[in-house]
């Protein structure tokens, strides 16, 4: 539709004040596009209508939800209520273009920040700050989605983006009867870079609503066990609203009139509950995704290092029965060779192994400790100094190997273990162990200084287990979301290792809570494990790619 600029052509002047709009369809409504100033906050795009009076408050909503939800319209929505708009101004006002844009042009949709200035005391004593997360769970995937949830982090970090939310709307239609896998993912995408602070501030926006209580709605809601606000009866909060609102008016009058009385009921109620809920600081969540990175890194750390044991324990079991084996050949001094497994740290390229979303955030190196040959952060960004590192603290130490900064390098390569057989003769067998039985109290044999290595090494791993433990029930502590997919892997891994019931106990509970919330039958299965990588979200990274190493109950 060819654009037609605004000519004094509605039937109400009280909006002729706003300069920046263009006619785009004539008739009953007068439907104009506002033309809002846009600019770039790094990664992220922030449009403004109006001018910003930093005596006036102003409200922030994030909102979140599936293509298709109407959740363009329920901008417009909020943009016209904060206007003023009435149903016998005759006219609508579009900032975001409708969900019937093609596919193609979707694809290049991202977070966009809406700043709605000037209209205070219109409807609302407020100004309005909007954040659209467009693309969630779309057909880009969950590594698209990383990409989102780190620049919604690069907005509450920046110093001119937005540090307090008064609402989280989680968007979804009246007619939904049930939560399908790809809307709990993206919820709770969305939940999960919070801290349990956020609980009171996210709200259902129930769109196409015909007025009625969404009773299906609010029961895939329940079903879903996602936290949220409760209303006076205990329901989830939610708030209904209708998508007609720039349809013609020619036809249907009466039915459109309700719909656009249901949507400013619905824009009231809103309203009332940003004004009265308290909003609550970024800086909390920014908090929150920081200490859940440093938390994931050392779980990974951990876990690196716990497999390295296992790698150990293996070979020196196998060593162990070749030694049974040979025993009493050994005890005779008699010459000949074994073939004997050691275990060799050597340095491996990265560059195979790195994922495009994690070059886009720069997560495309390693920090490696040269004294311990540890890989203390992986993948870790290439900054330009090691003590820039966040693994590095205010110590210069490193809180994974705890070793000087100075023994630390950035590199495009890891280090991995590999397992070496070689020949080696009766005597040089000898002679290793022997200087390994020194400090190994009552060893007396070949046999029983490796009985006394492994059982060091299992005592290493059941201290690493623990702290691994600890870690996770931090995370509990701290987040509104710990049992999320990304967690999965990790209790997983801490499950099948476990000895102590009553922790292990309480891993499996976490671990049922996070199916029961995520939805792991069947194809959502698929989509949520096909999704991991993607809802490590922010700096999680994802855990280097190994081979198994059987835990203890498989050796």
């Amino acid at each position: 539709m060819s654009l037609l600029f605004y000519r004094n052509t509605n039937t109400s002047s009280k909006y002729d004040n706003i300069p920046c709009k263009v006619l785009i369809q004539s008739g009953s409504p007068a439907v104009y596009r506002l033309i809002p100033r846009k600019e770039n906050i790094g990664s992220l795009t922030r449009m403004t209508l109006g001018e910003k009076n930093p005596n006036k408050i102003n409200k922030t909503i994030l909102l979140v939800g599936e293509t298709g939800t109407g959740k363009s319209t329920l901008i417009n929505a909020l943009v016209n209520y904060a206007m003023g708009v009435e149903w016998e101004d005759d006219v609508w006002f579009q900032i975001v273009e409708d969900e019937k844009r093609s596919q193609l042009e979707s694809q290049t949709s991202d977070v966009i920040v809406y700043q709605i200035f000037g209209f205070e005391g219109k409807t609302l004593p407020y100004s309005l700050t909007i954040i659209d997360t467009p693309g969630y769970g779309d057909t880009r995937g969950t590594d698209h989605d990383a990409i989102v949830s780190k620049r919604l982090l690069d907005l509450f970090q920046s110093a001119d983006g937005v540090h307090e939310i008064n609402a989280v709307g989680l968007v979804l239609k009246a007619s939904e009867n049930r939560l399908s896998d790809r809307l709990k993912y993206i919820f709770n995408s969305v939940v999960y870079p919070f801290g349990k602070d956020i609980e009171k501030n996210i709200v259902a926006l129930i769109t196409h609503s015909d007025g009625v209580t969404p009773e299906n709605a609010l029961q895939a809601l329940e079903a879903a066990k996602i936290k949220y606000a409760r209303n006076e009866k205990n329901q989830p909060a939610h708030f209904l609203f209708n998508n007609c609102q720039d349809e013609d008016r020619t036809e249907n009058i009466r039915a459109l009139k309700f719909a656009h009385e249901t949507t400013t009921e619905g824009m009231s109620h809103f309203t009332n509950f940003l004004e009265k809920t308290p909003p609550q600081k970024m800086q909390k969540t920014v908090d929150v995704l920081n200490e859940r990175n440093r938390l994931t890194i050392c779980i990974q750390n951990l876990q690196e290092r716990i497999r390295s044991i296992e790698l150990k324990q293996r070979i020196e079991k196998e060593n162990q029965a070749l030694l049974k084996k040979h025993e009493q050949d050994i005890k005779d001094n008699k010459e000949y060779t074994i073939e004997h497994k050691s275990i060799c740290k050597v340095k491996k390229d990265i560059k195979g192994e790195r994922k495009w979303w994690a070059l886009w955030l720069n997560k495309n190196g390693a920090l490696c400790c040269t004294k311990c040959e540890e890989n203390c952060h992986y993948p870790c960004e290439l900054v330009h100094h090691v003590i820039l590192c966040e693994m590095i603290d205010f110590n210069d130490t490193c809180k994974s190997c705890g070793c000087h900064y100075s023994c630390h390098v950035k590199e495009t390569w890891r280090y991995v273990e590999e397992v070496i057989i070689s020949n080696v003769t009766v005597e040089a067998m000898k002679e290793k162990y022997e200087k390994g039985r020194a400090g190994l109290d009552k060893a007396k044999s070949l046999l029983e200084t490796l009985e006394k290595e492994i059982e060091i090494l299992q005592k290493e791993k059941d201290q690493l287990l623990e702290e691994s433990f600890q870690h996770v029930v931090r995370l509990e502590q701290i987040a509104l979301k710990v049992d999320a997919v990304s967690t999965r892997d990790h209790l997983d891994f801490l499950i099948e290792r476990m000895k102590d019931t009553a922790k292990k106990r309480k891993l499996e509970e976490m671990r049922s809570r996070a199916d029961d919330k995520e939805g792991t039958t069947g194809a959502g299965n698929l989509f949520l494990k096909a999704g991991l990588a993607g809802s490590l979200l922010l700096n999680e990274g994802a855990l280097p790619t190994l081979c198994r190493i059987p835990a203890e109950q498989d050796m």
